[in-house]
């Protein structure tokens, strides 16, 4: 009937023309990548892959500070929506604050929490992050006081973590630094001279301190001679004490307990 009416109507502009610019988009879900079947290798080769690609767009996003221009970044740049982001993020926040950062930490933190945001909200309701960022941003702007609040609260305590995880980072690397520097000090005999000369009897320490050769010949005179001779073995192993070459050559493998007497008599040259 409807067809039987359009052919009977008379002719005019608006019977016969039709709309050529009109047009109506149904969006669609995005589909969610499935990340449980790629092994670690291949997750690591996606993200090193992901960073060169991003670096720059990253840690633009990272410095944003309004909601609405964190919306539009991410809505123009919808790549950065995705968990590489997130890690990246907070491998920079933990980098700034063991460099002592600490306000600028605390700013690119508040980015790092928001992409976890999206990225549980994609979670929760099975789509890609990409297809959550509206959402998001529009949940955050009208949300009530409790969600701010828990929103703000994960704020403090991701940021406690990092401040924890960067002390851990810098004990680490001193302790590196410590043994590295151990490590050149040890003699020839495999000893630490410090630990070795912290370990001797004070009187001991204070003739390698004075480096007095008539105090020391007269110290180790006191002392037992099993004691003397243990003490002194351990000062050569660690290379507090440098023995002449003549004893050296004198001193075999071997019988290393029984070095000759002469080396008590020896120069004592402190390690440096």
């Amino acid at each position: 009937e409807l067809d039987k009416q359009e052919k009977t109507q008379p002719w005019n502009v608006d019977t016969i023309s039709k709309e050529g610019w009109s047009k109506t988009i149904i969006n669609k879900p995005v589909p969610k990548v499935d990340r449980s079947e790629l092994s670690d290798e291949e997750l690591e080769k996606i993200y090193k892959e992901f960073i060169a690609k991003n670096e720059k767009k990253i840690k633009h996003f990272g410095l944003l500070s309004k909601a609405d221009d964190c919306k539009q970044y991410l809505m123009a740049n919808q790549e950065l929506v995705c968990e590489e982001t997130a890690n990246y993020l907070a491998l920079w926040c933990l980098n700034l604050e063991i460099e002592e950062k600490h306000e600028l930490m605390e700013f690119v933190a508040k980015q790092v929490v928001s992409m976890q945001y999206i990225l549980e909200l994609s979670k929760q309701l099975d789509v890609d992050p990409r297809g959550c960022v509206s959402a998001f941003f529009a949940r955050i702007d009208k949300a009530d006081k409790e969600y701010k609040e828990a929103f703000q609260d994960e704020l403090t305590s991701f940021k406690g973590r990092i401040k924890e995880r960067a002390l851990k980072r810098i004990e680490q690397a001193m302790k590196e630094v410590e043994e590295e520097e151990r490590q050149k000090r040890i003699g020839p005999g495999g000893l630490d001279p410090e630990e070795v000369f912290n370990s001797l009897p004070e009187s001991l320490q204070k003739c390698f301190e004075s480096r007095d050769v008539t105090l020391l010949q007269k110290t180790i005179a006191e002392l037992d001679e099993e004691e003397a001779r243990v003490h002194m073995k351990r000062c050569v192993d660690s290379g507090l004490w440098v023995p002449d070459a003549k004893d050296l050559q004198q001193t075999s493998e071997s019988d290393e307990s029984e070095q000759n007497s002469n080396e008590i008599y020896s120069e004592p040259k402190a390690n440096e």
